[in-house]
C-alpha cells in the first residue's frame, strides 16, 4: 500500500487545485483586471478540460504502460499550474487553466486504475479510498490555506504553490512507482460501446447525478447556511463538510473490501458458473452500500435548511454526513466499474470522473440559474435532494434489472446442463 501513497499525494494536489481557484477569482480578477464573472470561466475551463481529456487520452492510449501516461499527465498538470502563475492576462489564463485541467484529468482517471491494480488481493477497496482521500483532503486542509496565503501574498502564489506540490509528486513517482501492469488495447469500438453499455451507464448515471447534488450545491453553501439560518462566518461549516468527506472516502475502503467479489461472503452456490456465489453475493453487497450511501446524502441536504434554522450544532452533523457520504459514494463506484468492465476498466474510470466533473459544473450552472429565478436560497438543499433522489431511483432500478438479467443466466446455465 506504500505504492498507493505516492499517487494519493498527486491526488492531494488535485483536490486543492479543482476547489481553490473559485476561492482565489475576487483576488486574480482584481489583479488582471477583468470581472469575477469572466474570471469565473478558469474553473469552467479547467472542468471541460478534466471532463473531456480523461475518457479520450484513456481510450486512445489504452494498453500503453501506465506508468509513463501517469508521469506524463501529471508534468502536464504541472506546467499548466505554472503557466498559470505566469500567465499576464485572461486569455493565457484560460489557456493555462484549460492545459493543467486536461492533466489533471488524465491523472485522476490512470491513478485510479493503478492504485486498483497495485493494490494486495483483498484490498482494492482500501487502496481506492487512498487515491479519493487525497482528493477530499486537497480540499480540506488545501483550500483555506492557498486562500490565506492567496490574501497575504497574492494569488499567484497559491499557483506556485500547486506547481511544487506537483513537482514534488511527479519527482516521487518517477524515482519510486513500479512498472504498473496494462490493461488490454481496446479497439475504438469497444470505447465508444462504454457510452452505451447497460452495465455501465447506470452506475456512472448515478455519479453525475450525485455530483450536481452533492458539489453543485457546495458552490452555494454560503447563501445556502445565511438564509436558513442566519450564519456569517461559514468557513466552519466549510470544514466540516470537508471533514466529513476526508473520513467517509477512508472509512468506505474496508467496508468495500468486506463487500466486494474478493471479500468474505457466505457462498450462495445459486449459479454452475459461480459455485462459490461470491461474485454474485459480493456484487449485491455494494449496490447496498451505494444505496444506503445515496440514502444518506438525500437526508442530510434535506434535512440542511430545517437544522440550520433551529440548531446549528444539527446543521454541523448534516454537513458531516453529507461530506461522508457524498465523497465516499465513489469508491464503492469506482470498484462496481472495475468488476463489471475488466477489461476496458480504465476507460470506464474515466468516464465516471468525466461524469463528477460535468456533474459538478452542472450543478454549479443549476443553481445559480435557480437562485436568479427567485428560488430562495434556503430551498437549494431541497431541490439538490431532490435530484440525489432520482439517482437513488436510478440505482434501484438498474439494480432490480440486474438481478432480473442474472436470473435469467442463471436459467439458461441450467437449461444447458
Amino acid at each position: 500500500m506504500r505504492k498507493v501513497w505516492l499517487l494519493t499525494l498527486g491526488a492531494f494536489t488535485l483536490g486543492l487545485d479543482a476547489y481553490v481557484m473559485a476561492g482565489l477569482l475576487p483576488v486574480l480578477a482584481a489583479d488582471i483586471g477583468t470581472r469575477v464573472s469572466l474570471a469565473g470561466q478558469l474553473v469552467t475551463v479547467f472542468t471541460l478540460a478534466y471532463a473531456v481529456s480523461a475518457p479520450l487520452v484513456a481510450g486512445l492510449f489504452s494498453g500503453a504502460r501506465p506508468r509513463l501516461l501517469i508521469l506524463a499527465a501529471l508534468a502536464v498538470f504541472t506546467l499548466g499550474n505554472g503557466a498559470t502563475a505566469l500567465a499576464p492576462s485572461l486569455g493565457a489564463l484560460l489557456a493555462a487553466r484549460a492545459v493543467a485541467g486536461a492533466g489533471a484529468g488524465v491523472y485522476s482517471a490512470l491513478s485510479t486504475a493503478a492504485a486498483a491494480a497495485l493494490a494486495p488481493e483483498g484490498r482494492r477497496g482500501r487502496a481506492l479510498a487512498l487515491v479519493m482521500g487525497g482528493m477530499s483532503a486537497g480540499t480540506v486542509l488545501g483550500v483555506p490555506i492557498g486562500v490565506l496565503l492567496a490574501e497575504h501574498t497574492g494569488w499567484r502564489a497559491t499557483m506556485w504553490l500547486l506547481t511544487g506540490l506537483g513537482g514534488l509528486a511527479l519527482t516521487g513517482l518517477a524515482v519510486l512507482l513500479p512498472q504498473v501492469p496494462a490493461g488490454p488495447a481496446v479497439p475504438v469500438r469497444a470505447r465508444l460501446a462504454a457510452l452505451t453499455d447497460r452495465a455501465l451507464a447506470p452506475v456512472v448515471g448515478v455519479s453525475f447525478l450525485a455530483a450536481v447534488a452533492s458539489l453543485g450545491l457546495y458552490t452555494y453553501l454560503a447563501p445556502v447556511l445565511a438564509a436558513a439560518g442566519g450564519v456569517d462566518e461559514v468557513a466552519p461549516y466549510l470544514w466540516a463538510w470537508g471533514v466529513g468527506g476526508v473520513l467517509g472516502s477512508l472509512l468506505v475502503g474496508p467496508l468495500v473490501d468486506r463487500s466486494g467479489p474478493s471479500g468474505p461472503g457466505r457462498p450462495t452456490g445459486r449459479t454452475p458458473a459461480d459455485p462459490t456465489g461470491r461474485a454474485v453475493d459480493g456484487g449485491r453487497r455494494i449496490r447496498v452500500l451505494v444505496g444506503g450511501v445515496l440514502v444518506a446524502i438525500v437526508a442530510a441536504q434535506a434535512l440542511l435548511p430545517w437544522l440550520a434554522g433551529t440548531a446549528l450544532p444539527g446543521a454541523v452533523a448534516a454537513l458531516v454526513v453529507w461530506g461522508a457520504a457524498g465523497w465516499a459514494l465513489q469508491v464503492p463506484q469506482q470498484h462496481r466499474l472495475l468488476r463489471l468492465s475488466a477489461r476496458r476498466g480504465t476507460v470506464a474510470l474515466a468516464l465516471n470522473n468525466s461524469a463528477l466533473y460535468l456533474g459538478s459544473a452542472v450543478g454549479s450552472a443549476l443553481g445559480g440559474l435557480a437562485l436568479g429565478s427567485g428560488l430562495a436560497p434556503y430551498a437549494l438543499p431541497w431541490a439538490a435532494a431532490g435530484v440525489a433522489a432520482v439517482g437513488l431511483l436510478l440505482h434501484v432500478v438498474a439494480g432490480r434489472r440486474a438481478r432480473v438479467a442474472a436470473g435469467v443466466s442463471t436459467l439458461g446455465s441450467y437449461e444447458h446442463c
